[in-house]
């Protein structure tokens, strides 16, 4: 068991050597990124919540699988996780290249998910219901209250 895991740190050291021998550019970067990171969820931009509603509409969308939610350069979106695009080859290259759609032509890799995480460089990210919710009770003071309100209503 030791000897396998000596062996896979063993590849990946090498493998690390052998990217810092090699100049990275953006002409070649998109060759060293395992699983092609980008082209592996649907990032959508939504309006920007602003009530305690808009957040438990959030706090719904989340609640589903493969859903994250965050925040960049002060708009809000919705990403989809661990859905890959329907063209890349087994290697990770893109199948219709020549025809692939302006949104992947105009996506810039000067600096992408092979570089950082993005969730790292967000403004906010909530990966799942009980990030959000953590932030919902500290952005409105009166979160639980709601609940007690809602129930004299019902």
């Amino acid at each position: 068991m030791d000897l396998v895991k000596d062996k896979k740190k063993d590849k990946k050291k090498n493998k690390n050597q052998k990217l810092q021998d090699i100049k990275i550019t953006p002409e070649n970067k998109c060759s060293f990124c395992e699983g092609s990171k980008c082209c592996n969820h649907i990032s959508m931009e939504i309006d920007t919540p602003k009530t305690m509603e808009d957040f438990d509409q959030l706090l719904w969308k989340i609640s589903h699988n493969q859903i994250e939610i965050y925040k960049d350069e002060g708009s809000w979106h919705l990403m989809v996780t661990a859905v890959p695009c329907n063209h890349l080859l087994p290697s990770g290259a893109c199948g219709i290249y020549e025809k692939r759609p302006m949104i992947c032509r105009e996506y810039s890799n000067e600096y992408c998910e092979f570089d950082s995480s993005a969730e790292d460089d967000f403004d906010l990210y909530f990966k799942d219901y009980e990030s959000l919710e953590k932030y919902c009770r500290k952005r409105f003071t009166k979160w639980d209250k709601r609940f007690k309100k809602w129930l004299k209503d019902a």
